[in-house]
């Protein structure tokens, strides 16, 4: 397929890849407005039922997310001084900019005499403390790990650690041959059984043990593998034609989906199950997930954008991805408020949720970021 691209300030666009991005902004609202549906307990069988059914649809978001970006920074082409200075500091200062707003928000309710329930009406996993001095101990805990008031920031840790990994991943992407890379991802194929392995037959596997947790297949594991993926793609296209793409992309996506959906409501079908075990199915390295993200990909990818206005609002929503993902969870309590409110179905109550949600924080980025150079510094 041709790539449909577009030149917009001096810089040419592969649309496709925006349309990538746009799903997968979409997915990850969706996953986030299931949250206050699905709660930890899954105590509720009707929220746990629709919950776990529009949640499962979702878990490609964070894979294409990481797919994109080895398509488009794979091989990098800047010596790793100049690649590290322009992507790091697009990405840590508004990092620290949000992370340092949603830790102070708590003291923020106290200082407006706010009850300390409102907390929990933004953020339902957290604890209700308004005390300065647990907001400070959260900020100082920002170069280690997210607090309960940012647990969106969990990705940019792992997009850090990508960009800091990338120009030595990218030494060897330029010289390897198209059979070393897909040895690679047949290896990184392997690797995407770990979690489910440990889990159902033995938790110390391929030489992991209470003194080592870098087992056999420890350096082909990860979202390194998504990154070569997206890389592969874009770089060694297969002749897909729709119907050869119908033919094992639907399979492929209705088999993921399926383990992913009941293996994740069979185990929070019993109340008070780890976190951990109830995540498992839901783990973005795992096979089944897998299976979902790459039909995604290799469809948006035949799909050609000939609309003006399309490729306007595919490229406005994808520039504005990040800044979606670090404000999104301003709005969400209160947007989950407004929609639990009305009279209609559960499903329907998470896809509203979702659209709403979505909306609000794009036009609120879209806004902060026309202010100026400021506003792109907070947004990204």
């Amino acid at each position: 397929m041709m790539k449909e691209q577009l030149t917009t300030k001096d810089e040419k666009r592969i649309i496709w890849l925006d349309l990538v991005k746009f799903i997968a902004i979409f997915m990850m609202i969706a996953v986030h407005c299931t949250d206050n549906v699905t709660p930890a307990e899954r105590s509720e069988p009707w929220y746990n039922l629709w919950g776990s059914f529009y949640g499962s649809f979702m878990r490609p978001a964070i894979p294409l997310f990481v797919m994109v970006t080895g398509a488009l920074l794979l091989p990098v082409k800047q010596n790793s001084i100049t690649f590290y200075s322009k992507r790091l500091t697009r990405v840590v200062i508004p990092f620290l900019i949000w992370s340092v707003l949603y830790n102070l928000f708590p003291w923020f309710t106290g200082l407006l005499g706010l009850s300390p329930t409102v907390i929990n009406d933004f953020f339902a996993w957290a604890e209700p403390d308004q005390s300065f001095m647990r907001s400070l101990y959260h900020i100082l805990m920002i170069p280690f790990n997210f607090s309960p008031f940012a647990i969106q920031m969990w990705y940019v840790y792992l997009l850090i650690g990508l960009y800091l990994y990338m120009p030595i991943f990218s030494a060897w992407v330029k010289q390897a041959s198209v059979k070393e890379q897909r040895f690679f991802l047949i290896v990184w194929f392997v690797s995407l059984f770990i979690p489910y392995i440990r889990e159902y037959l033995t938790k110390d596997l391929w030489g992991t043990c209470s003194w080592n947790e870098f087992g056999l297949l420890y350096y082909f594991a990860g979202f390194n593998g998504y990154l070569l993926l997206g890389y592969y793609i874009i770089n060694h296209p297969a002749d897909l034609s729709w119907k050869k793409l119908a033919f094992t992309g639907i399979p492929s996506f209705i088999l993921g989906y399926c383990i992913t959906f009941f293996g994740f409501k069979s185990i929070t079908a019993t109340p008070g199950q780890p976190v951990e075990l109830v995540e498992l199915f839901f783990t973005y390295c795992t096979p089944n997930v897998l299976l979902m993200t790459l039909p995604i990909f290799l469809t948006a990818k035949k799909l050609t954008v000939r609309s003006q206005k399309a490729k306007r609002f595919l490229i406005n929503i994808s520039t504005c991805t990040f800044g979606i993902w670090m404000s999104h969870y301003l709005f969400l309590g209160p947007c989950y408020m407004l929609i639990e409110s009305l009279p209609i179905h559960t499903m329907l109550k998470m896809i509203v949720c979702t659209i709403l949600l979505l909306t609000v924080t794009w036009a609120f980025v879209h806004i902060v970021r026309k202010s100026g150079n400021i506003g792109k510094w907070i947004m990204g």
